[in-house]
């Protein structure tokens, strides 16, 4: 009875042991650290010197995953990463999303196609963003071809890959997928721009919804659905400026007001709102923060640049 008993554990230990190596849907595998959500920069056109160019990384097994290049993108970058956060090392920031083309969002384009590839990088930086962004990167490759002819054929005798961009025009949809994450596009409203987009990341551990730049739309709430972490652009609506009618037009045109957005994360059920890309009016942030506080009564936070969620 013993032997029977033996033989059966033996036999079952092996059977569970194959199942896992073959990866069964019934098992959970070890795709390593949680995924972490760096918020880079949370400013806009205003020259706020304690909020840098909107960029935000999404971080999958070591590996960074970025969201627009606003100004010093490369700079909060090194930042991050002095701050623990090694997947953030300018020479491995190799992928960008882009959600518009406005220029507060991609001012830190050459930054991350030349700073990076002076520091080390070897590959070409791969870009994903509306039409237009071939264009773009043209124009800046042209603009920078002598200091690429210098930095290669000087003395400084730099790699001859790692400033190339690959460029990637998208639709929405699936618009990026690896072992670490598959990354969908989804369009949002921003004003009269043609093409706008948000991103969900669905990574082993997570699903995140960045909206971009955006009036309220119902794509943001189909996007979320549920996700683990929503960032959120918004605006306040108390700034002086706002007093005049044309800019009263452009905000509701181009942006979330606190009672809009307290509206979508209701209806949309995101485990956390992170509120980024503030516009705040040239007003305290407090000011913002007891608007939103008012507006919706789930787990939210305002993002501060470098903040890890």
């Amino acid at each position: 009875m013993t032997k029977f008993l033996f033989l059966a554990i033996f036999f079952l230990a092996r059977s569970l042991a194959m199942m896992m190596a073959a990866g069964s849907p019934g098992f959970a595998e070890d795709h390593g650290a949680p995924t972490r959500v760096v918020v880079l920069g949370t400013g806009n056109p205003s020259a706020d010197p304690d909020r840098w160019g909107p960029a935000v990384a999404v971080v999958v097994n070591d590996r960074a995953y970025l969201i627009d290049c606003g100004p010093g993108v490369v700079r909060r970058a090194a930042a991050a990463e002095r701050n623990g956060i090694a997947a953030l090392k300018a020479k491995e920031l190799k992928i960008v999303f882009i959600t518009h083309l406005h220029s507060d969002h991609t001012l830190g384009y050459p930054d991350l196609i030349f700073s990076p590839w002076v520091l080390g990088r070897t590959e070409a930086l791969e870009a994903y963003g509306p039409h237009g962004l071939k264009n773009m990167t043209s124009h800046v490759e042209k603009a920078w071809v002598e200091d690429v002819r210098v930095r290669r054929r000087g003395l400084e005798q730099a790699n001859a890959t790692g400033y190339k961009v690959n460029v990637h025009e998208i639709e929405p949809g699936v618009v990026y997928r690896d072992d670490n994450v598959t990354v969908t596009a989804f369009p949002v409203k921003h004003g009269i721009w043609k093409e706008a987009y948000g991103y969900t990341f669905q990574t082993h551990d997570r699903k995140i919804v960045l909206s971009g730049d955006t009036s309220p739309t119902d794509e943001v709430v189909k996007a979320c659905d549920g996700c683990d972490l929503l960032l959120h652009e918004v605006f306040n609506p108390h700034g002086e400026e706002l007093k005049d009618a044309h800019w009263k037009e452009y905000f509701a045109m181009f942006h979330t007001s606190p009672a809009e957005l307290g509206e979508i994360a209701r209806r949309a059920h995101p485990k956390l709102l992170v509120l980024y890309h503030q516009s705040l009016e040239k007003l305290p942030e407090s000011d913002l923060v007891e608007q939103m506080g008012k507006e919706y009564s789930g787990n939210w936070v305002s993002a501060r640049d470098l903040g890890v969620y």
